[in-house]
């Protein structure tokens, strides 16, 4: 194709844009829901992962060791706590620290004068494992320590979490695989129509001896255009929209302890939300064109 044919097509698509508004505008909407139906979907999918991760995160497990444990012993279970794969973080609580940090948070700490300054808590090692997947077989590891008391963990909250975390996730990748078909069917029924509605143009075109693809290639650039003007207005609603759900929930301090606090922040996600959705829509638009286009001039094709 030579490079004036090329200015020419490519004026052309810019000039079905304005010249068939309406259609281009139905076009414009349809591709702008649909990318908004995918987009909050996934956006939804990565927060709930993340505010799941910082529940996770605040899972701790305490291993409780014997009064008889050495100084040098108790610090020897504490490297062997390190060494355990899935553990990410030890810490050793003293048993005078773990009185006083009862104390401290009892509304009643007269009860613990009737101990005569004995203290009956054991010391202990707080430990965060990094998959609590995995949690049952760390604790396992752990009980087998020489020296170990007893291990306490949160086994019942942990299954329930992994279990929402798998319903969640099907039930996720569900809800944004029917978003796309849905909305590639959508695109598809709303190109076929724009395509159809200007079948005397086409026709008009082929009568001139004017091959496929230099027909295709406008409706190729307006439904690029189309794409990108639609991603663009889908990035700006999903920011303001992202934005204002973030500072609401920013004012209600209990969700954070919850794991709302975990929400990310959209500047961290700006710019592969912004790429994703002027590449999505880009992309679908000017594919959608072309294969409506082809679709009309095959139909044209048999019944001539």
């Amino acid at each position: 194709m030579k490079l004036s044919s090329f200015r020419y097509l490519v004026r052309q698509g810019f000039d079905n844009v304005w010249k068939n508004r309406v259609m281009a505008f139905a076009s414009f909407c349809v591709l702008l829901v649909s990318l908004l139906l995918v987009g909050i979907s996934v956006l939804f999918y990565i927060n709930i992962n993340a505010i799941i991760g910082g529940i996770e995160d605040k899972n701790e497990a305490i291993i409780y060791l014997v009064d008889e444990a050495s100084e040098e012993r108790v610090n020897e279970i504490g490297d062997t706590l390190r060494s355990l794969g899935n553990v990410s973080e030890v810490t050793f609580v003293s048993r005078d620290a773990a009185l006083s940090n009862l104390q401290n948070d009892t509304e009643y700490p007269e009860i613990f004068q009737s101990l005569g300054g004995d203290n009956p808590l054991p010391d202990a090692y707080r430990i965060k494992v990094a998959d609590i997947t995995k949690m049952n077989d760390t604790m396992k590891a752990a009980e087998k320590i020489p020296d170990v008391l007893y291990v306490r963990s949160p086994d019942t909250f942990v299954e329930l979490l992994t279990e929402i975390r798998r319903i969640f996730t099907i039930v996720a990748f569900a809800v944004i695989i029917a978003m796309l078909i849905v909305s590639m069917v959508i695109i598809s029924n709303t190109t076929r129509a724009s395509v159809f509605s200007r079948r005397r143009e086409i026709s008009i075109m082929q009568s001139v001896g004017a091959t496929k693809a230099f027909i295709r290639f406008p409706f190729f650039i307006e439904g690029m255009i189309n794409g990108f003007l639609a991603g663009a207005f889908a990035m700006l609603l999903t920011w303001f929209s992202y934005n204002s759900l973030v500072e609401l929930l920013g004012k209600f301090d209990g969700l954070s302890s919850i794991g709302f606090g975990n929400v990310i922040p959209y500047s961290r996600i700006a710019l592969p939300v912004a790429l994703a959705y002027v590449a999505a829509g880009s992309l679908i638009g000017a594919i959608g064109s072309v294969l409506s286009t082809r679709v009309h001039l095959k139909y044209r094709a048999a019944n001539m």
